[in-house]
């Protein structure tokens, strides 16, 4: 719930403000698209399954459920991958290099990340790979205790790791470990802080918020990689089902954060999101007026 009402608020914030969006903010309305999609084909199934006890529908649910985490979870984290690029980019740059970076450039890259984010997630069903479920029985995912005597499953999960994880992971840090360095300096550089201009400290708030996100999504999906990568090379047996369970939930939390996140270090979405609540809520006092008994249009409404 909180997943589909944040990205949501962030959604028609986006549409509401698309004349005004910059280019590296269409990044954001994809990650936000990401989260909401993942939510939406995922998790009603998963709940599901839950309150069941068991795992609902056969095989083809299943390797339905784990190519649509295995897609948006990809997406995700190549998307945040691109923020970091872009924003150190922006950073790094002159004003008139920045302006470089159009609309279309991004729109390019975004389809880009979805297509490389639909190959990953293809591979498992030519046969690069295993789906199936997890230790715990009510999801699924890549069929990671598959792989111990498969030099294909193998390959796959090291491959996967090393483009998927461990590189979008260190070029995310690399990139903000130099845009905080490019900061400091600059700082360092003006010596009163009264005198540092709004653009300066609008460039540190995004930065700060865009470094939250990453944080929180690498944050969320770190226990579930390492439980995984366990279960690689030991029997999937040697780990109590909560301890799969756990992680698993937690990485699935990382959807909900970024709307919140955005509220706190965004004064633009708390506005939208105070007027989205009054376009909302504007007819609760009108139908629950003293007249609402004369008019069967309200009553009927009222009911």
């Amino acid at each position: 719930i909180l997943t589909i009402l944040g990205n949501s608020a962030v959604l028609a914030t986006a549409v509401r403000r698309s004349s005004l969006l910059k280019p590296p903010e269409l990044l954001t309305v994809n990650l936000a698209v990401a989260d909401i999609g993942m939510a939406l084909s995922m998790y009603p199934l998963a709940i599901a399954s839950a309150w069941n006890h068991a795992w609902l529908g056969g095989d083809t649910s299943c390797v339905y459920y784990a190519l649509m985490g295995f897609l948006f979870g990809v997406c995700s984290m190549m998307t945040l991958c691109a923020m970091a690029v872009i924003r150190f980019l922006v950073t790094n740059s002159s004003k008139s290099n920045s302006n470089k970076i159009t609309k279309s450039t991004i729109c390019i890259l975004i389809a880009f990340i979805w297509l490389y984010s639909l190959l990953w997630a293809i591979l498992p069903l030519v046969g690069w790979g295993y789906y199936g479920p997890e230790p715990f029985g009510i999801s699924c995912t890549i069929a990671w205790s598959k792989f111990h005597n498969s030099s294909n499953g193998i390959s796959f999960i090291l491959s996967m790791f090393l483009l998927c994880t461990v590189l979008p992971a260190l070029t995310i840090v690399a990139c903000y470990l130099g845009i905080a360095w490019k900061v400091h300096k600059a700082y360092q550089e003006i010596q009163n802080i009264d005198r540092i201009p709004n653009a300066a400290k609008l460039e540190k708030k995004l930065t700060l918020m865009a470094v939250l996100i990453s944080v929180g999504f690498l944050s969320s999906w770190t226990p579930y990689a390492a439980t995984s990568f366990w279960s690689i090379f030991n029997s999937s047996d040697s780990l109590q089902p909560v301890v799969t369970l756990l992680p698993c939930l937690f990485a699935k939390s990382s959807t909900a954060y970024n709307p919140f996140i955005y509220y706190v270090f965004s004064k633009t979405f708390r506005c939208e999101v105070r007027k989205l609540q009054c376009c909302c809520a504007w007819r609760v006092p009108y139908f629950s007026s003293d007249n609402s008994m004369e008019n069967p249009v309200s009553t009927m409404w009222s009911g």
